[in-house]
């Protein structure tokens, strides 16, 4: 990336930070003098961010203000702090109840994200830090938040068939998985073993928000060694039901969910 091209992007993100002052809209002008910049420059920044929706101008004044787009990423910042802290006091109970690591992913693209995480006590652990990329079809977390997305959009991924082998026993067959996502939903949570990474299995279960739509899931990882058939059954109950503690915490609840319109899983 070019010094011009970093100038450009920087200028743009004072031009945005500019609207914080709240003002019902701002001109040219304005901003021009507000970011010591040349009114050209103002406007070529001001088209470009109008064309992305980040800023969109009032047909009556003439001015500018911010567009729906950073409303809609204002929102989802807000998404992952609520997220945080709904999360945090019941991430740190199921570690001491299960004595292994703990995480919180959220689906973006065709991989997960992990954005919280609590490591186990256990000298033998695995080690998967916070912001760490995974595909989505070989992880406990991804088959929860594939199972729960929009039939049309699951359909569309499971079509694209870029199911990567990493291992031997990853999934990479579009129907296989299209049926093992079907008893995800059907089952409550889902499990990964040595499908990602040999020797590692993990268990997931979904988090729900208001409107009962699957934000994000909570897992459970270990090495399988000591994370065999028998432990993963007797947590994956004590997982589900701290899934849906977060999703309470983040205002969800059976009898509301009833209720509110459907969401994404329409």
């Amino acid at each position: 990336m070019t010094d011009a091209t970093l100038s450009t992007v920087r200028n743009a993100a004072r031009l945005l930070k500019a609207f914080l002052t709240r003002e019902e809209s701002l001109g040219v002008s304005e901003l021009a003098r507000r970011l010591g910049l040349g009114k050209s420059n103002v406007h070529r920044l001001l088209s470009t961010l109008v064309a992305e929706g980040l800023v969109e101008q009032d047909a009556r004044t003439g001015g500018y203000r911010l567009g729906i787009v950073m409303f809609e990423l204002g929102e989802a910042v807000k998404v992952h702090l609520d997220l945080h802290a709904a999360a945090g006091p019941v991430l740190a109970h199921l570690r001491e109840q299960t004595g292994e690591s703990s995480q919180v992913g959220v689906l973006d693209g065709d991989e997960v994200v992990y954005v919280d995480r609590l490591e186990s006590a256990h000298s033998l652990r695995l080690f998967t830090e916070t912001g760490r990329r995974v595909p989505a079809h070989c992880t406990s977390s991804g088959k929860v938040l594939l199972a729960h997305r929009p039939d049309a959009e699951r359909e569309a991924y499971l079509a694209r068939g870029a199911l990567t082998r990493l291992t031997p026993h990853t999934i990479t067959d579009p129907a296989v998985l299209r049926d093992e996502l079907a008893t995800v939903r059907a089952r409550g949570w889902a499990e990964a073993i040595n499908e990602r990474e040999i020797g590692v299995a993990s268990i997931a279960a979904p988090i729900r928000d208001i409107h009962g739509d699957v934000v994000a899931a909570l897992s459970i990882g270990a090495p399988v060694a000591r994370f065999g058939a028998v432990p993963r059954r007797r947590h994956a109950r004590a997982l589900a039901e701290a899934g849906e503690a977060v999703s309470r915490r983040l205002g969800w609840s059976p009898e509301t969910a009833a209720m509110l319109p459907r969401g994404r899983e329409a």
